[in-house]
């Protein structure tokens, strides 16, 4: 793929008020782009705007919830109208509930999906026509890590991310008449965001991310550069260029499971709360989490250089074990 010149690209960014979305959004603006920010929280979005002004780029706020089915129609339709076009659709926002299935509220499970899953749906729905207007366009989904790797206590975001990997690839096929407008994915692994203090916790136990843990900005990075250069699949992060082999090594989903409940049992009691699925956030809103320590970096590399060496060796036993069929 040919590489595009960002400057007075325009792009809409959904989830653009904190995490790897305020990131990106800061990214755009450094190359130029002409940016609408799309978030709940007016006052986030007000900040990043005046961040990226100062980047170099140029932003303009709009209040918008994915989950609700009208407002991507409307960001669209304002975007189009302001700027003439719409170059680059970045479906970001994204929440979650965490805790055992049954102790989850159904009403927040549905949020999850509502925002993950549908919300992407309802800004793809929204912005394909015009880019078959102009014959041309980039959507990008961030898919995540949960895209490939079902993640034991987050049902929801799991089924959410799951799909929208599917979606994805579906609508990828039903566009190849169409080979200026590109559907791609990026796959982040664990980033250290915000996400893990604002997103609903029904586990009881103060939750933080397991290691490895990665700077939100690699995939701010990622994100621009599929805008730049499109292309399907961009994954960020070992433990995400593992995923799509690690789901299939046996007794995965125990293992996994295993090492959030150790985790949990380690971390100090805390009330159950809904977080930022039905409203946004009232803690500061800013790119990192801060949940990255660096005495722990060397022994996270260790630690995921075993792991893939170990996930390639059993890969391996898996297909030598297997009948030859003559």
């Amino acid at each position: 793929m040919r590489t595009h010149d960002l400057h007075d690209t325009v792009v809409v960014l959904t989830g653009a008020s904190s995490g790897i979305g305020r990131a990106a959004a800061h990214e755009f603006a450094r190359r130029g782009a002409a940016l609408f920010l799309v978030a709940r929280d007016r006052q986030a979005l007000h900040g990043v705007a005046e961040a990226c002004h100062r980047l170099g780029g140029q932003a303009r706020i709009v209040v918008a919830d994915v989950s609700r089915p009208d407002d991507m129609s409307r960001v669209a339709r304002e975007a189009y109208a302001t700027a003439g076009r719409i170059d680059v659709w970045v479906n970001n926002a994204g929440v979650g509930a965490l805790g055992a299935f049954e102790q989850v509220p159904r009403e927040a499970h549905e949020q999850v999906i509502q925002t993950d899953l549908l919300g992407s749906l309802r800004g793809a729905h929204a912005v394909l026509p015009y880019f078959k207007r102009q014959g041309y366009g980039t959507l990008i989904d961030n898919v995540s890590l949960g895209g490939w790797a079902p993640q034991p206590y987050a049902a929801s975001y799991s089924a959410a991310k799951f799909g929208l990997r599917a979606f994805g690839e579906s609508l990828r096929g039903e566009l190849r008449r169409w080979p200026n407008i590109h559907v791609c994915q990026v796959f982040p692994a664990v980033m250290d965001t915000p996400g893990f203090r604002d997103g609903a916790n029904h586990t009881g136990r103060l939750v933080a991310p397991v290691p490895p843990v990665y700077d939100p900005r690699r995939t701010a990075r990622a994100i621009v550069g599929l805008a730049m250069r499109p292309r399907h699949s961009v994954y960020v992060g070992l433990p995400a260029v593992l995923a799509p082999v690690a789901q299939w090594l046996p007794g995965y989903s125990r293992i996994n499971a295993g090492l959030v409940e150790a985790a949990l049992r380690r971390a100090r009691p805390v009330a159950e709360s809904s977080g930022n699925l039905f409203a946004p956030p009232r803690g500061e809103r800013r790119i990192d989490g801060r949940f990255r320590s660096p005495r722990l970096r060397r022994a996270v590399l260790v630690s995921a250089a075993a792991a893939a060496v170990a996930g390639a060796w059993l890969l391996s036993r898996q297909r030598e074990a297997r009948p030859v069929r003559r």
